[in-house]
């Protein structure tokens, strides 16, 4: 039976030798940088030389050393007839037949369940896109785009219309964000070649950031999330941040203090929200993809620069073109926060647990009540803990797979949280209020 599932998810079987069995405890030693065994559908891989070929990057395949990949490894990849020619190569053996197909800590009914879930979603097409949906987003970015600068062009250079375009603008850059994060998941298209390429463009030409840099962080956050060194979206912890409820104590028992945690919830507003992409982002995607010399996305950001620069200095001159830069990415900024953290920083953040994939998603994520105008706002990552468990659902069919999962949800007893979209916004100030004080307590009193 086993053999059979693997088969349906490589297209190909996969041939391994009988006598090359392994016990749990055999795998789970294999979890350093340098020797790396993973196991997918029973079958045992040495990732070892591979991870660092591996065309998501060396961590986030390292991420699962030692471990089951198993639900991760379906729900990131389209074509399972090219990751079965990388697959075929690494393949050293299977668990034993006395083995469980899970490690012991995780549950055995919730992952089958899970597992049936995602059958019954490829069943219905539920990955499958609309592809007028996505060629509806990408005109409505560049008919905004096209409207930002007819109102100078037309209207003047006065306050007022320099302002709704500087407001357009932000949305063309907000939006092209969430389209952007659509193709880097492979959701518009069957093959991962074309989302890749339309990537670039999104990423790269309407916005300026190299393609390379988010995937390299972002699948490192959909298959750990929250999980500390794991994760890369919690890295401000504890450097700026304290966050979760264990590890504030774990910094404050060893009497780190970096920054004043107790009053966090307050200088969110000022280093949070409006600082991330106008002053840290603005240069540190350039450092990245020279440093890791990704020519080709620094042709597109440069193409993007070249772009605005010749569309806006003639009309508004290098120095009133730099104000408006900067305010719109000071508003996208605090666009991009509050809907990207809404979803994550009020949840369990913690070490990574190895749990069942079912059990981490729920624990790290939450959702944000349906509505036209919180769709649209969230680029549908209101239904975060959909996209987290199938990371390739095109947005549009989330809230179709939504009753599902809250019911599969119901069955096991996990809680599936979901509230009003300025609630959530709240929870992360109250997240980080407690944080602060469980900190501080820890730092004062332990």
């Amino acid at each position: 039976m086993e053999g059979n599932r693997l088969e349906k998810v490589t297209g190909s079987s996969m041939e391994c030798s009988p006598d090359r069995f392994f016990t749990w405890d055999e795998v789970q030693k294999h979890c350093t940088r340098s020797d790396r065994w993973l196991v997918i559908h029973r079958n045992v891989y040495d990732i070892s030389e591979f991870s660092k070929r591996h065309p998501g990057g060396a961590r986030v395949i390292g991420h699962y050393a030692g471990q089951d990949a198993t639900d991760p490894f379906t729900a990131f990849h389209i074509d399972k007839s090219l990751v079965s020619k990388y697959l075929n190569s690494l393949l050293i053996g299977q668990l034993a037949p006395d083995q469980p197909s899970l490690e012991s800590w995780k549950s055995k009914l919730i992952t089958e369940d899970f597992q049936e879930l995602r059958a019954l979603v490829e069943r219905t097409n539920l990955l499958k896109p609309n592809k007028l949906f996505f060629a509806g987003m990408l005109a409505h970015l560049l008919l905004l785009d096209a409207a930002a600068w007819l109102t100078l062009w037309y209207f003047g250079t006065s306050f007022v219309p320099f302002m709704i375009s500087t407001a357009l603008l932000a949305i063309v850059q907000a939006q092209s964000g969430w389209l952007q994060h659509d193709f880097g998941h492979l959701s518009v298209f069957s093959k991962s070649k074309w989302n890749h390429i339309v990537h670039k463009f999104i990423i790269g030409h309407l916005k300026g950031a190299p393609a390379s840099w988010w995937n390299h962080l972002h699948f490192q956050h959909h298959a750990k999330p929250n999980c500390f060194r794991k994760d890369p979206d919690i890295n401000m912890h504890p450097i700026f941040f304290v966050l979760g409820k264990k590890l504030p104590i774990e910094v404050g028992m060893q009497k780190k203090k970096y920054m004043p945690y107790q009053y966090q919830h307050k200088y969110f507003f000022l280093i949070g929200p409006p600082a991330l992409l106008p002053l840290y982002f603005q240069w540190y995607i350039f450092y990245f993809a020279v440093q890791r010399k990704q020519w080709v996305d620094l042709a597109w950001m440069v193409s993007f620069y070249i772009r605005i620069s010749l569309t806006y200095i003639p009309l508004l001159g290098i120095q009133g073109f730099l104000f408006m830069f900067f305010l719109v990415r000071f508003m996208e900024s605090n666009w991009f926060v509050w809907v990207t953290q809404m979803n994550h920083i009020p949840m369990i953040i913690d070490h990574d647990q190895k749990e069942d994939w079912l059990t981490m998603q729920l624990h790290a994520t939450c959702n944000v009540h349906q509505s036209f105008f919180n769709d649209w706002f969230t680029g549908h990552l209101n239904f975060q803990i959909e996209h987290h468990l199938f990371p390739t659902m095109p947005r549009h069919n989330l809230h179709k797979v939504a009753p599902l999962v809250r019911s599969l949800c119901a069955k096991h007893g996990l809680e599936y949280q979901s509230k009003p979209l300025f609630t959530a916004f709240a929870d992360i100030v109250q997240s980080l209020k407690d944080s602060g004080e469980l900190w501080l307590d820890a730092y004062l009193h332990k």
